[in-house]
């Protein structure tokens, strides 16, 4: 046998529909594009589709020319129906679990069907694809190597608030996902607890026709968006908080901020060095310095 033969063969074999198996089935959160050849083929394979909306999934499928059996499963019906599943899976059926848009089982009900199946040794696979949010850190420009991903704010003030209050000392850049209502009263509420000099990347329609990403300051977004109207679902990029300086016996710790660049320019460095340097001293962003210069 050919080893184009056998790595053909062993594809299929790694690719094919097991029974008893939930498959976790990434789908596209805008391009249709984005859909995996494996995905389509899970999809049309299985015994049974479970959605978080039959009628959005239905549109996908119709796409695909893949017709199958459809269960709802969603937050309101995820214990009832998680067990339905679950002994169908014990009976030997496979299932593909699909959200909207997205990876099922992340800020998503699929995270305790899988629990569900982790604890009868259900066999669980992913068919991996789009994640909205780590699309948008990756088009975020801000720092990748390590993140934390809050999802969805509370609608309550108070309690949105309290979540915002423990992440004011996170060092890592933080992901939030925001419906276009609220996105006004979060990015108020992000001010008042973060201040207004973090950096946000706000991205929205992700893939889609009218993709955006707006690179700015939280006091920034505030401003743009008392201007404009939210349109089309947001994910947040939320810079961390600074690394802790040690200021303490810093020879500019008196000083205020135009007297410390003047520091600098006096001893024989530019305008712009100097503003970098009292930036980088202050844990600043530059440009606040240099607003402040000019």
């Amino acid at each position: 046998m050919s080893s184009i033969k056998k790595a053909e063969l062993s594809y299929r074999e790694k690719n094919r529909v097991e029974a008893g198996m939930l498959y976790l089935v990434a789908t596209p959160i805008g391009n249709l594009s984005d859909l995996s050849e494996r995905a389509i083929k899970v999809l049309s394979e299985v015994d049974f589709i479970a959605a978080e909306d039959t009628r959005n999934s239905m549109r996908l499928l119709t796409h695909l020319g893949i017709s199958k059996p459809m269960v709802s499963y969603f937050e309101h019906n995820k214990r009832e129906r998680g067990e339905q599943i679950a002994q169908r899976l014990e009976g030997g059926e496979s299932c593909a679990l699909i959200t909207d848009a997205g990876t099922p089982a992340i800020s998503d009900p699929g995270e305790d069907l899988v629990a569900l199946c982790a604890e009868r040794n259900i066999p669980v696979t992913s068919v991996p694809g789009p994640v909205a949010s780590i699309v948008a850190l990756t088009l975020s420009g801000l720092p990748t190597g390590k993140f934390t991903f809050e999802g969805f704010l509370s609608v309550n003030k108070a309690e949105r608030r309290a979540h915002l209050a423990l992440l004011k000392q996170e060092r890592k850049t933080m992901l939030f996902h925001e419906a276009p209502h609220k996105l006004r009263a979060t990015l108020a509420d992000l001010v008042s607890v973060l201040g207004e000099h973090r950096r946000i990347a706000i991205c929205r329609e992700l893939t889609k026709l009218n993709e955006e990403v707006l690179r700015m300051t939280l006091g920034e977004a505030v401003a743009y968006y008392s201007e404009r109207d939210p349109r089309g679902e947001y994910v947040l990029v939320v810079e961390g908080a600074p690394e802790e300086r040690e200021t303490a016996g810093a020879f500019w710790v008196e000083m205020d901020i135009p007297t410390h660049v003047n520091h600098y320019i006096a001893m024989g460095q530019s305008k712009m060095d100097a503003i970098k340097q009292t930036a980088k001293d202050r844990g600043l962003p530059k440009n606040d310095v240099y607003k402040l210069m000019v």
